[in-house]
């Protein structure tokens, strides 16, 4: 009969190998990735009116954004290469980069909060995935299915496909 030292060497062994040559699981893929389409867009809330061009707006909404592990294909002003993703939850005042906290601190009747339901985000916090990017977009989910960014004068809200 081996001694309780072999034969916890034994079951170890065997119990590594099991793990070693047990089929694997892939994990989920990150809930941002996938096809995403610029269904609509609407003046951002810290646009300067008197200074609006449509022209960008127009040339994006409609078009599709591939938001993949190694690049983000769609649009110039949209893609980039070996992005570098980030996520982290935002609450209204660092939506768009801080826009929403930076108008609170010109104006402290302007409700971070308020002016983030105006673009459809409810609760108190949002998932943010921050990209890496040279263009340093961020796309704001406002819901698993709906991603808004900010860009120049314009907020984008993305549905996924």
């Amino acid at each position: 009969m081996p001694d309780p030292f072999h034969q916890f060497i034994a079951i170890a062994g065997c119990a590594c190998m099991v793990a070693f040559f047990a089929p694997t699981t892939p994990a989920a893929d990150p809930f941002y990735l996938g096809t995403w389409k610029i269904a609509s867009a609407v003046v951002a809330p810290w646009a300067d009116h008197a200074r609006l061009d449509t022209s960008e707006m127009k040339s994006l909404t409609g078009k599709t954004v591939v938001i993949g592990p190694k690049e983000i294909v769609g649009p110039r002003t949209l893609a980039c290469k070996d992005p570098v993703y980030r996520v982290e939850d935002y609450p209204a005042d660092w939506l768009f980069q801080g826009a929403f906290g930076e108008m609170h601190d010109r104006d402290k009747s302007a409700d971070p909060a308020k002016i983030a339901a105006t673009l459809g985000f409810r609760g108190l916090s949002w998932k943010v995935v921050i990209t890496g990017c040279a263009s340093e977009l961020e796309y704001h989910f406002i819901d698993p299915g709906t991603a808004a960014i900010g860009l120049n004068d314009y907020v984008y809200i993305l549905k996924k496909q």
